[in-house]
């Protein structure tokens, strides 16, 4: 990401594209509130520098939830332990889902169960990276 997004107001969005099953990793489960598809978007803008895939068809994220009013958990993995932005990662995907209106809090656990692999990107995250 180039902007600073801890400095950007909350996004004004328009209904988010309904994604086809093409751009959803197969095991990303998220609940049904309706600003789960805004989330979604806001997180399909943000790259791991080194691949050129969102975090969310790359399949880092692993879940999606509202705990309460306006407070977001998001289950997460990344491409290794030893991944070189780390600690960028999930402080990028903080600050785009809080700009999405309706969203207050946002909390992320790193797992590394299950270890992701390519298996877990979407379809159109492997056809972008010539892996099929």
């Amino acid at each position: 990401m180039t902007e600073n997004p801890e400095k950007t107001a909350k996004m004004v969005l328009e209904p988010p594209p309904e994604l086809d099953e093409t751009q959803i990793p197969p095991l990303t489960e998220v609940d049904d509130d309706p600003r789960i598809p805004y989330i979604v978007e806001a997180l399909r803008h943000v790259y791991d520098p080194e691949i050129p895939v969102n975090v969310y068809e790359l399949g880092l994220i692993y879940e999606i939830r509202v705990r309460e009013d306006r407070q977001i958990h998001i289950e997460m993995t990344l491409t290794s332990p030893h991944c070189p932005v780390a600690e960028e990662i999930p402080a990028w995907i903080i600050n785009a889902a809080k700009r999405v209106d309706g969203v207050d809090d946002v909390s992320i656990n790193i797992t590394w169960d299950p270890p992701w692999n390519p298996s877990l990107m979407s379809d159109t995250a492997k056809y972008q990276l010539n892996m099929f």
